[in-house]
């Protein structure tokens, strides 16, 4: 049976499958998705909004917060949308490229995010440990540069992801057990030899998330040193208190994503679906949750939301 390569100039497409095992409650999967999906959308635009309207909230630690919403809602717009198309009209096809679109697409936005998720880690031990010289250290201009930055070494780690794929020749077998074209699980139906895919997709996961946890963790370690070294105990659980929102973010998301990437590559004894709702859930919760947590744990964001809230 013939072979054919990503490289090829035919219109073949996949099939994505949905979740398996769970095709006859698609329908009541996607209500919680569809939900999770809206409610996600709606708080992290309020945030954007209210920052923007916001001239006091032109600060860095808000502006990172707008920026780690712009990559939730762009990688939840990305899976959710076919995902209820596969669970609502059954359609299941997508064209070769429109797949290695949005599976780069997914991927850096990823990395973006847990680069911010670093950003923001520095920000905290910067307002904290040097706190007279944080508005020359971190003004609003070289937070955005920042951003820039994270968004190229996002680019620069992803780009070899199409050119691996474009090598790797695929048969017969089309059918991608997923809801969205995510790396492995399109490699995974490949005829041919995946062995550079399997270990540059751990390289990713352990380089990239490796090193941001290890800047994130010594942040916090300094961080610590420095409260602690603090004599008013009142002083430590303010200084703790401006961190505690970052935190809950970081254990949410790192949780949600150590799961969904090692399950998918030593998934012995976990079933298929339990990972693609994990995998989805990581889109789809991270949006929803991040905005209730600053927002609780913010007060001078909380009191503007809900100022433009009640003028509703």
């Amino acid at each position: 049976m013939a072979a054919f390569n990503l490289s090829d100039s035919d219109h073949s497409s996949f099939i994505l499958t949905g979740i398996p095992g769970l095709e006859a409650a698609h329908i009541w999967i996607s209500i919680p998705f569809f939900t999770f999906y809206i409610i996600g959308l709606l708080e992290n635009f309020m945030v954007l909004f209210v920052v923007g309207k916001e001239e006091t909230l032109h600060a860095p630690m808000y502006l990172l917060l707008c920026m780690l919403g712009l990559t939730e809602i762009s990688a939840s717009t990305a899976i959710v949308p076919k995902a209820l198309c596969i669970f609502w009209f059954n359609l299941k096809g997508i064209t070769v490229g429109g797949c290695l679109i949005q599976m780069c697409f997914l991927h850096v936005v990823s990395v973006t995010h847990s680069a911010i998720l670093m950003t923001m880690a520095l920000d905290r031990y910067v307002a904290i440990c040097n706190p007279l010289r944080y508005a020359t250290i971190l003004t609003n201009a070289r937070i955005a540069k920042l951003g820039i930055v994270c968004l190229v070494r996002a680019v620069l780690f992803i780009l070899p992801l199409p050119l691996l794929m474009n090598r790797l020749p695929f048969c017969a077998n089309r059918i991608i057990a997923h809801t969205y074209c995510d790396h492995m699980a399109v490699a995974k139906i490949s005829c041919g030899d995946i062995t550079v895919n399997r270990r540059y997709g751990l390289l990713l996961v352990f380089v990239v998330l490796g090193f941001d946890l290890t800047v994130i963790a010594v942040s916090y370690g300094l961080i610590i040193r420095a409260v602690l070294r603090i004599p008013s105990e009142k002083a430590h659980q303010k200084a703790l208190n401006t961190c505690t929102a970052h935190i809950c973010v970081i254990l949410i998301s790192c949780t949600l994503a150590l799961f969904s990437n090692l399950t998918h590559r030593f998934n012995h004894g976990v079933s298929p679906y339990v990972h693609i709702i994990f995998a989805i859930l990581y889109y789809l919760l991270l949006p929803m949750l991040n905005p209730i947590v600053y927002g609780i744990k913010t007060k001078e964001l909380c009191d503007k939301v809900r100022k433009y809230i009640c003028r509703m």
